[in-house]
This record gives structure tokens, C-alpha cells and sequence, in this order.
């Protein structure tokens, strides 16, 4: 069903890279999110005010607000697409993160309100009506959100969308929702008690839970996401593909949005080589990357004297050095200024975050055991954390 879609409602689906076959992808699966959640809704609440259950109206109300977050989707999308111009040079592509918070809200106001008309049922409770046609009503639901969970999953990964694979996630909370409703449902004619307030609170918890953890993924891309380690791969092993590039290092990667990746890394070449024709490497890798991957990719170009055996003899060195402090310890950009009493090598050292101490300590300690092994040595280190 979800290849049936894709291929007779998304023009040009082979190529979900280009902004407006992305955005016809979004338009899909936020109309066939529309409605799907208005008719689970429209059945839920019938069924709920028949039955005189706040479970099931409940869960009806949390499909209207899927509804209503598909809507805001829809918008998210179409603004998304929007061409970089003068004021918003990266695109508009955050849109869709912005988007995303605005569903969260909606979706934690509906979870607090329904949370209290729950707690209330709970000391106030009203005995509901058994029906198999509302047991036959929660389990089609059951099995509509588990069919939109995987087709929101598969157009999320297909162009890369968390709005998208946030609206998936949304869609298999509500399947366990829907299924405690259902328990309810069932369990209600042989329990002393009424269980429906209780499992009212239950889909409330549901729902909260998806909404925070909504905002927090927004919060996480609005103020920059470590990078994707697959995707930072990429990236090293297609700059590194390149005859004439030695090394690579100091990768950084800027995301404005799906499909708006900017990048920047340092490649070392051979200083013995012409330099115009390893300028014209760079160029070139610059120009295939975004051609090939849609990665708008900016190359620091690192000159190496590969012939110099003295710099060679200091590169082991500073590995051991750094090896005796933390196997996780690397060092690039080696130069060095040799005097006549006094050698100065000039490093950056890749330390991880988690590394135990500060930037300071750690120079500290890569001084003390340098002079241990020669007390000409001396160095000026940069300290990166990744």
C-alpha cells in the first residue's frame, strides 16, 4: 500500500533528494495522516459518547490532535520548501523543526487536559457500556496506527524527516493506547471496579510522553546535533576515495534543515606536489560531493612535508606521548620550528568530551612528558573536542 502511494500520488518519487519531490513526499503522508486520524477520531468519539467511556473519548481526542498536528505538518512542509533568499541565505528548511514544536505543545495541552477528566472518572466513576462493536472499533484503530507508523516510518527515511519519524513514533504510541483502552474495554464486565479512568490516565501518559519527547528532538536539531557517525564516515571515506589526499581531519557538519548539510574538513596533501594541481583535487571533491550527495562541502587544504625525516621522527613521538595518556587521543596538523637549543612542535590534539579533566591539564601533561623525552622539546597544542 505504502509503494502504491508513493508511486501514484509522488511525481518523480525515484529521486526524494530534490527539494520538490521531498516536499511532495511530506504532502502525502500529512494528507493520508489527516484522514486516517479524522476517521479514527470521528469513530472514537461516536463510540465514546455511546458507550460513556473517557478512555475511548479520550483516545478519540488524541486522534483529532494527530489530526491537527498532520495540518501543521502540511504547512511545515510547504514553508520548508521555500527557496533561500536574501534574509535566510541556508533555506527554510528549520521549518520543520519549528513545526515540530508546535505539534509537541498541542499534543502535551490535550495530555494534561485529558489527564484531569481521567483522575476525575477515577473518584467519580460511571459504569461504561460493553459492546463488541466498540471491542471491533479499537481493534481496527489498532491495526490503522500500526499500518501509519510504518508508512510514516517509510517516508521518513526515504527524505530524511524527523517530523516525519516523529509523527511515526506518535502513531505507535497510540497503538499502545489504544490497546490499553481496549484491555479496559474487556476487563471492565469482571473487575469490581471501573478501570476506565485509570486507563484514561494511561493513554494522558502516553500522549505526554510523545509530546516531550517531540520538543526535546526539536530542541536537540534547533541547537545542533552532534553529527550522524554514519554520515561524518561518508564524508571522510569519500574525501580520502581522492588520489593525492593523504589524511583528513577537523570534519564539521552544519545542518539548516533536511536536506540543507553544510561541511567543512581539513585534507592534507604532499607539500612536494604541485600545489595548483592539488588545489584542483580539492575543487574537484568539492564539486562531486554535492553533486553525488547534496553535501555543500568546504575543504582546508594541509600541506605535508612527507620528505622531512626529523618532522617524521617527532610524529612518533607525540603518538607515544599521547598514547601513555589515552589510547582515544589523536593529533593532526604537525609542524614544527627548529632552533638551535629549542624545537617547537605545533599540534592539535582530538580528545573526546567525556576525557577526564580540562583543556589546560591535558596540554600540561603532553608538555611535561615531551621534555621528558627531550628537553629541547617544546610545543604549542590545540586541544579539540569531539
Amino acid at each position: 500500500m505504502t509503494e502504491f502511494l508513493i508511486r501514484r500520488f509522488v511525481k518523480d518519487w525515484e529521486h526524494p533528494e530534490l527539494g520538490e519531490v521531498r516536499q511532495r513526499y511530506g504532502r502525502l503522508g500529512s494528507v493520508v495522516g489527516i484522514v486516517v486520524n479524522l476517521l479514527l477520531s470521528l469513530g472514537k468519539l461516536i463510540t465514546g459518547a455511546l458507550s460513556g467511556s473517557v478512555a475511548i473519548t479520550a483516545d478519540g481526542v488524541n486522534n483529532l490532535s494527530d489530526a491537527g498536528s498532520s495540518v501543521i505538518s502540511l504547512a511545515s512542509f510547504r514553508l520548508a520548501a521555500r527557496p533561500a533568499d536574501a534574509g535566510h541565505p541556508f533555506g527554510h528548511a528549520r521549518y520543520e523543526y519549528l513545526a515540530s514544536m508546535g505539534v509537541a505543545v498541542i499534543i502535551l495541552l490535550l495530555g494534561v487536559e485529558l489527564a484531569r477528566d481521567s483522575v476525575l472518572r477515577i473518584f467519580l466513576p460511571e459504569e461504561a457500556a460493553f459492546s463488541w462493536v466498540t471491542v471491533g472499533m479499537l481493534a481496527a484503530s489498532i491495526l490503522a496506527k500500526l499500518w501509519l507508523c510504518a508508512f510514516g516510518r517509510s517516508l521518513g527515511r526515504k527524505i530524511n524527516s524527523g517530523l516525519m519519524e516523529a509523527a511515526a513514533a506518535d502513531s505507535l504510541s497510540d497503538v499502545l493506547a489504544t490497546a490499553a483502552v481496549l484491555l479496559s474495554t474487556l476487563l471492565a464486565p469482571v473487575l469490581p471496579f471501573s478501570p476506565d479512568g485509570y486507563m484514561g490516565v494511561l493513554v494522558a501518559l502516553f500522549i505526554l510522553r510523545s509530546g516531550v519527547e517531540i520538543i526535546r528532538k526539536a530542541i536537540d536539531q534547533l541547537l545542533g546535533e552532534a553529527p550522524d557517525p554514519k554520515l561524518a564516515e561518508e564524508i571522510d571515506r569519500f574525501v580520502r576515495s581522492y588520489q593525492g589526499v593523504l589524511d583528513c581531519h577537523d570534519l564539521m557538519i552544519h545542518s539548516y534543515g533536511p536536506g540543507r548539510c553544510f561541511a567543512t574538513i581539513h585534507a592534507e596533501v604532499s607539500a612536494g606536489e604541485d600545489m595548483l594541481a592539488s588545489h584542483e583535487v580539492i575543487d574537484t571533491i568539492e564539486r562531486e560531493i554535492l553533486r553525488e550527495k547534496g553535501i555543500r562541502l568546504v575543504i582546508h587544504m594541509d600541506p605535508v612535508a612527507v620528505d622531512d625525516p626529523q618532522l617524521w621522527l617527532y610524529r612518533g613521538v607525540v603518538g607515544d606521548v599521547l598514547g601513555e595518556i589515552g589510547k582515544e587521543l589523536s593529533f593532526h596538523d604537525l609542524r614544527m620550528v627548529a632552533g638551535s637549543h629549542r624545537v617547537k612542535l605545533i599540534f592539535d590534539v582530538t580528545a573526546p568530551f567525556a576525557f577526564p579533566g580540562s583543556d589546560g591539564e591535558l596540554v600540561e601533561q603532553i608538555l611535561e612528558k615531551l621534555a621528558k623525552r627531550d628537553q629541547r622539546l617544546t610545543a604549542a597544542v590545540t586541544v579539540d573536542r569531539v
